[in-house]
């Protein structure tokens, strides 16, 4: 499908299950996508066809079901693979999600290559598990952090990024898209950047994945992230992207069953990538499912759901700014499916509580990113992020039900 093409949100909807359901009286209006997307029925199926009909261990076993299973999750990867365009299916590695990926990374990649006084560069915008690894490794080896910063709209200061960069500069992570305020950072100058000073980047692409065209080679990045429930896949599961040679010359992040070729107590060789890197037997299941979730996105096609998805946010602003008090919290100039907003004289708990109240669900707090939200002077937000389910009409009951919100509990 190309991005021309329209879609028929009804009957999108009616692959999703979860949907279809009254919370406190109400039709649910799921508007916490940033946070999990739902998951259509062909991603359910998945999951359930595997436990009911081929569920063994992989890559170990001879036996059919042994087989089908290894199959199925190696078709997985190689659909990650070209999902982000990887040049070789090899260079997947399955992990439980961003989080564990980005970990693996700051030990495998970290431990064997920061020194004392080397320097690792994030920015105002990381999601908690872009920085709290970076912080262990930092300390582990004498390396330094440094903070790229950005300004009163949610937009990255990337006329500061070169003074910020040196020859000690060993790493630099960043997230493609804002999970608080829905910024889309432009990460290929980034890299570009990085790499005059022989920097690697991790880029962080948990909140992309579902809406924007993901190319590894175009953007000639290091390593790269994502999370399978955020792009309507199960939990637990998610890939991490490298160049071949930098997880060749990486040394295994655990230990186990898998990711050796050869035991003995006199020493271990270990498995060759992506194995190295995949100790114990793995989350076969949700590997599997996590295919027919890629299928999903495909089939919908990223340009096609963005287009969707803008619309949404182009009407939910509009309506918003209706509200008295209501002030929004991120405008940059390009921002994906996600509103975070404040009601002035309303603590965003209490906003959510009473949308909640009216089968509306959305995130309220400081959504894993208290530096940003220190940063921009705020507790935190009420946000809303939008998937390729959600419909005008959902908005509408949104912001006509927030209004009568705001009229209640205003001071």
């Amino acid at each position: 499908m190309t991005g021309t093409v329209t879609l028929n949100i009804d009957q999108i909807r009616k692959q999703f299950p979860v949907l279809h359901q009254q919370v406190n009286g109400h039709p649910l209006v799921y508007f916490d996508n940033a946070a999990s997307s739902q998951k259509p029925k062909s991603v359910i199926d998945a999951l359930v066809h595997y436990y009911s009909h081929d569920h063994a261990n992989i890559h170990r076993g001879l036996h059919t079901l042994a087989e089908r299973a290894t199959s199925a999750y190696e078709l997985t990867r190689k659909k990650a693979a070209q999902f982000i365009h990887a040049q070789e299916s090899e260079e997947i590695v399955f992990t439980r999600g961003t989080t564990e990926s980005i970990n693996l990374v700051a030990q495998a990649y970290g431990r064997k290559f920061f020194t004392h006084g080397d320097e690792i560069i994030l920015t105002h915008l990381e999601h908690h598990s872009n920085i709290v690894p970076w912080q262990i490794i930092a300390e582990q080896t004498g390396a330094i952090i440094k903070i790229l910063p950005i300004n009163d709209q949610g937009e990255l200061l990337i006329d500061h990024l070169d003074a910020l960069l040196s020859e000690r500069t060993k790493m630099v992570s960043l997230n493609y898209i804002s999970n608080s305020l829905g910024t889309i950072n432009p990460v290929k100058t980034v890299i570009e950047k990085a790499h005059k000073v022989g920097a690697k980047v991790l880029v962080d692409a948990a909140q992309a994945a579902p809406h924007l065209k993901l190319d590894v080679q175009a953007l000639d990045v290091d390593f790269l992230a994502l999370s399978s429930h955020k792009m309507y896949g199960p939990t637990g599961v998610g890939i991490l992207y490298g160049k071949r040679a930098l997880l060749e010359a990486m040394d295994p992040y655990q230990g186990g069953g898998e990711m050796i070729k050869d035991v003995s107590f006199k020493g271990t060789t270990y498995n060759d990538i992506p194995y190295k890197f995949e100790a114990g037997t793995p989350n076969i299941a949700d590997v599997v499912a996590f295919g027919a979730a890629i299928d999903f996105v495909e089939e919908m096609g990223q340009e096609t759901i963005a287009a969707h998805e803008n619309k949404l946010l182009a009407h939910a602003m509009n309506r918003l700014s209706e509200i008295d008090g209501f002030r929004p919290i991120g405008t940059a100039a390009h921002k994906a499916s996600v509103i975070s907003f404040e009601i002035a004289g309303i603590h965003p708990y209490d906003l959510g509580i009473w949308l909640d109240a009216k089968g509306i669900a959305v995130r309220t707090g400081h959504h894993c990113t208290q530096p940003l939200m220190e940063r921009l002077g705020i507790e935190g937000t009420v946000r809303a992020s939008f998937a390729v389910y959600n419909k005008r009409q959902e908005v509408d009951y949104f912001v006509d039900s927030l209004h009568g919100i705001v009229k209640k509990l205003k001071p």
